[in-house]
């Protein structure tokens, strides 16, 4: 029998991403967010209000970026989360971190994490849920250092997970299984 958990954001895991955007001064904004999804097979949604200084920074420059954090910098994650950037103007240096701009995007990309997602800004859907910032994916590249046999290993990222239960980070690792490979055996029976 199931034991019922005093909670109701449970999906999980909850990705751990970080946002980051240019502000006004070409300083660093990252936030944390964990409410963030693929839409389409080239288009993502960020949950995020308009309240959120990633968020007019997202509608002046029309980009950002997505970086996943992941276990070797779980503290500055964690930081960016805390701390808004109406309270903090350039948090990306605050956290000894460094960025480059992307070149094909008005949006910065955090030299420090192993992956990162470029986005052009495509719409921001305001509903009685205020879904949120849509964009469409231009390039995602990775550190050379995380390919093995010119794949991307995803065990060596170390790529976090938040858990809303406990408010726990976890590593993601140890492959399982084969997506749309694995459920065959079941298909035949």
């Amino acid at each position: 029998m199931k034991k019922a958990i005093k909670t109701t954001n449970a999906i999980f895991p909850m990705p751990v991403l970080l946002i980051a955007t240019y502000n006004d001064d070409n300083t660093v904004n990252v936030m944390n967010a964990a409410w963030g999804m693929m839409l389409e097979t080239n288009l993502v949604l960020l949950n995020l209000s308009k309240t959120h200084h990633t968020v007019s920074n997202i509608l002046k420059k029309k980009a950002f970026t997505i970086s996943f954090a992941n276990k070797q910098y779980v503290k500055e994650a964690d930081y960016f989360g805390i701390v808004s950037g109406h309270e903090v103007k350039d948090k990306l240096s605050v956290a000894k971190l460094h960025s480059y701009k992307s070149d094909l995007i008005e949006a910065p990309i955090i030299d420090e994490y192993p992956v990162c997602v470029e986005c052009e800004f495509v719409e921001f859907i305001e509903n009685k849920y205020e879904i949120g910032v849509v964009g469409k994916i231009i390039r995602v590249s990775a550190d050379e250092k995380y390919f093995k046999d010119g794949k991307l290993d995803v065990d060596a990222l170390e790529i976090l997970a938040y858990d809303p239960f406990t408010h726990g980070y976890y590593q993601i690792q140890n492959r399982v299984g084969t997506a749309f490979k694995d459920g065959l055996d079941i298909k035949k029976r």
